[in-house]
């Protein structure tokens, strides 16, 4: 899924924080306010260790940013964010300064909140991390205010003219700052162990909205000479890959009472139809989970090019249009993303190394809330599903022996995003899935809750989760501790033999329709009516190689799989195309790399045309075209792939 390719094996930038709320030099109180207390119930917030992180030039446990307070006004003509960042300081008694990241902006001044003006030193750049901020702080200052303004190129900003929209008339702005990208937009110390409060003073073009990650306290916004202002606060405190923007000609729906959609006007009505269930969904995550504690959820659909199938961010999801099946098939996401809200934005990997706490675990909690919405049959189909994707994976990346396939993985001296890979997200859900069957779906359900209690609004590590999984679940229980084998699964490449497996009557049948047509039977004599778009993924997924060109074209015209506007069942087809070099699925393939950029989909395809002598000219005659259209994190991801770097 992501780039492989190296960084120089060490950086200056290891430098030890204090992760959670609560630190040794209590670090909780921001401009804002503090989080808002655990439920009665709930243990006391606990002290979390030490750890470092690689991919941070700061130096929290001296001097953190605890709040951000933004003003800015949105430059469509020169594509740049231009204004101040007002940061809050928490330091030490020693401290004489904070270092803080960024790349590519362009700072003009750093100054105290009355004026005076601070010395600042720019480290040296590099191409991941960017450069280290060093602000001198005087005795007494606690907090700076840095005027700065992004590059045009800044990676955690897309700007997209009006042709790149649904509407054509208005341009579009949105923010990405997973993982190290918010740098790029905003100096602070870009870590996801440094949780910090916002507030935001957003200008933007009178004709257009603007939507963060936080409570919006100017819903219709403020005219003013240079534009319309919005204004935002979070009070929770969040990790700054969580601070997101978006602007546009945004319409929005309720779902209900603290639900609802935006996106742009010629699609909010079709997302408001697709995602009717979202209220559902939340009261189910919050009888597995506990409270909700971030007020509304609402989601954005963006434009096609968002380069992943959902963002998490606080209140305010970012989704991908190509959820938007018609027939509510491909809500998993939303599923995903909500369980995000507590595994992820309540609970966060302190550093990107332990990005599986994030996904793996909120891999299980959407299957959980699909489970409860939708029932247990199409849970354990997306189980299956999920567990083929984790095998690909793990064969992509070089077999179970490749230590990226190590849950707890090496990131040292490498770009965090080679860590995004199935591993964290399916092998993270495989490891909690035997948990629950090994402890009983009662009694796991309660350390769940417990684990969410007891670590919220805290950075983790993966030896936090291991020290509490022992002390709650295994602790007097030799037996089922041996069963489980939980170093194994944290520390060990591969997938361990007491995986869970899920089974499925309709997947049976759907693998027993593959092979009888393999077989010969005709498309149009298998039994596939009412068949739900997992179905039709295992279908596809079990059909051998080796087919032919006529059993192919009769698969089409039988199914119209050319023509899906179904994206999963239509990705899974085009990737059987290409490997039986099937030519009239190919226009269909150029047409769905160029008008979408989720890299869930994009990477596979261009990946699998790069393998072939045949498909190697297409491939990169399609991407001259799309590389325009696709973020930066696709870009990162597939210039080494087409531009001639080894396939893996």
């Amino acid at each position: 899924m992501t780039s492989r390719t190296g960084l120089p094996s060490a950086h200056s930038s290891r430098f030890v924080f204090v992760s959670g709320v609560v630190s040794v030099v209590g670090l909780a109180v921001s401009a804002c306010g503090g989080p808002p207390p655990p439920p009665p119930s709930s243990p006391a917030v606990q002290t979390v260790a030490a750890v470092a992180d690689v991919h941070s030039y700061a130096r929290p446990q001296d001097a953190r940013v605890t709040h951000v307070a933004l003003d800015l006004t949105a430059d469509f003509a020169a594509r740049v964010l231009r204004g101040t960042a007002t940061l809050s300081v928490q330091r030490t008694a020693a401290a004489g300064a904070i270092i803080l990241d960024s790349r590519g902006l362009d700072v003009s001044s750093v100054t105290t909140r009355d004026g005076r003006p601070l010395d600042l030193t720019r480290g040296p750049a590099d191409p991941v991390l960017g450069q280290a901020l060093t602000i001198t702080l005087p005795d007494g200052v606690a907090e700076v205010v840095v005027s700065y303004a992004t590059a045009p190129g800044a990676a955690a900003l897309q700007w997209l003219e009006p042709s790149q929209t649904a509407g054509g008339r208005q341009p579009f702005l949105y923010s990405q700052g997973q993982s190290i990208l918010t740098r790029t937009w905003i100096p602070t110390q870009d870590s996801p162990g440094v949780r910090q409060t916002y507030a935001a003073r957003i200008t933007v073009p009178a004709n257009l909205r603007a939507v963060m990650s936080a409570e919006m306290l100017t819903p219709d916004g403020v005219d003013g000479p240079d534009g319309r202002t919005f204004e935002f606060r979070l009070t929770q405190p969040v990790p700054p890959y969580l601070i997101a923007l978006a602007v546009g000609d945004l319409a929005f729906r309720p779902l209900g009472p603290t639900t609802g959609v935006y996106a742009e006007p010629s699609v909010v009505d079709g997302a408001a139809r697709e995602f009717a269930e979202l209220q559902r969904m939340v009261t189910a995550a919050e009888q597995l989970l506990g409270p909700y504690r971030w007020g509304r959820y609402d989601v954005l659909v963006l434009p096609p090019s968002f380069p992943f199938g959902g963002m998490e961010n606080p209140r305010l999801t970012f989704a991908t249009p190509t959820v938007l099946a018609g027939d509510r098939s491909l809500v998993a996401l939303l599923a995903h993303e909500l369980a995000h809200s507590w595994s992820g934005n309540l609970v966060t990997n302190a550093t990107w190394s332990d990005f599986w706490l994030n996904e793996g675990t909120t891999t299980y909690v959407e299957n959980r809330i699909m489970e409860a919405v939708y029932g247990p049959a199409r849970a354990a189909m997306l189980r299956i599903l999920e567990h083929r994707e984790l095998m690909d994976e793990m064969a992509g990346l070089g077999g179970p022996a490749d230590p990226d396939t190590i849950l707890h993985v090496d990131l040292q001296g490498r770009d965090p995003d080679e860590g995004s890979t199935m591993i964290a997200y399916n092998k993270g859900s495989a490891l909690l899935r035997l948990l629950e069957q090994t402890f009983g779906r009662e009694r796991f359900d309660a350390y769940l809750r417990g684990y969410f209690d007891h670590f919220a609004f805290q950075s983790i590590t993966t030896a936090d989760f291991d020290a509490y999984v022992r002390d709650r679940l295994l602790a007097g229980d030799p037996a089922r501790a041996a069963t489980v084998r939980l170093d194994e699964w944290l520390y060990r490449p591969g997938l361990p033999d007491n995986h869970p497996v899920a089974q499925s009557a309709a997947f049976d049948v759907a693998a027993q329709q593959a092979r009888d047509f393999a077989a010969g039977t005709p498309a149009r004599s298998l039994t596939t009516t009412g068949w739900s778009t997992q179905e039709w993924q295992h279908f596809i997924g079990e059909l051998p190689p080796g087919l032919s060109a006529a059993q192919l074209a009769d698969l089409d015209r039988t199914f119209g799989f050319s023509a899906s506007g179904n994206a999963e069942v239509l990705f899974m087809w085009l990737r059987l195309a290409i490997g039986h070099r099937y030519g009239p699925a190919m226009p269909s393939l150029e047409r769905f790399l160029t008008t979408q950029g989720r890299r869930k989909f994009v990477a596979p395809l261009f990946t699998d045309l790069m393998r072939t002598d045949w498909g190697t000219p297409a491939a990169r005659r399609i991407y001259a075209r799309a590389r325009p259209l696709y973020h930066a994190v696709t870009r990162g991801t597939l210039d080494p792939v087409v531009n001639g770097a080894a396939v893996p």
